[in-house]
């Protein structure tokens, strides 16, 4: 049976440094998806429409590797990714006032193999053996972020600001300006690991501007 290590393979994008932001070409990769808000005023771990996205997510792209492992033909194994978001407000800039309220996708990475007819498949799955009120909202999608700021933030999701403020200097130097989402991949499980030792990808999509 092949097996993929698709963390190994996309370690650039997936395990950047956290000394030096840096920019880089993401380039175009197929997602399970979900969107959904959390209200102003009510934190991320106390959103129940956040919780239930993140069940279906992972229910899907677990479900999603084991029908990859138990094909006939050309049976793949393979490294679940890790879970991503893209934040937005509705505004001109994400920021961490809580004073709006946030809208996300949250996705997992799935590689190039998984089609949408497997993913339709997979979704009927686990409609069967685990239904919840979130399913009807996941799809399957490619997204393309192309030309990014990124670096490692290590520590509480509190101090992002701090990292991120890295971040706009550094694509202020450049020449550089926001051209997507605040994106997020969560290589951390906030459930067992020190706040302190916690690690979050942190991604924005630019575009070059004039001198």
């Amino acid at each position: 049976m092949e097996k993929i290590d698709l963390r190994k393979q996309l370690k650039r994008l997936y395990m950047p440094s956290a000394k030096t932001v840096e920019l880089v070409e993401v380039p175009a990769f197929k997602f399970a998806m979900i969107d959904g808000v959390v209200p102003a005023g009510q934190t991320v771990g106390d959103s129940a429409e956040f919780g239930e996205a993140l069940t279906a997510l992972y229910g899907i792209s677990f479900t999603l590797k084991f029908m990859s492992k138990l094909r006939k033909e050309d049976p793949i194994d393979y490294t679940v990714m890790a879970l991503e978001g893209l934040w937005w407000v509705k505004g001109d800039d994400f920021d961490f006032t809580r004073k709006e309220d946030w809208y996300f996708t949250a996705m997992m990475l799935q590689p190039d193999h998984i089609s949408e007819a497997m993913f339709q498949e997979g979704l009927a799955q686990l409609a069967k053996k685990r239904p919840g009120p979130a399913l009807a909202r996941l799809r399957f999608a490619t997204f393309e972020e192309g030309l990014s700021v990124q670096v490692m933030h290590i520590g509480p999701y509190s101090e992002e600001p701090a990292t991120i403020q890295r971040m706009k200097d550094f694509m202020q130097a450049n020449h550089l300006e926001r051209n997507g989402k605040h994106h997020e991949i969560y290589l951390g499980d906030p459930r067992r690991a020190q706040p302190e030792k916690l690690k979050t990808v942190l991604r924005q999509p630019v575009r070059k501007v004039a001198p």
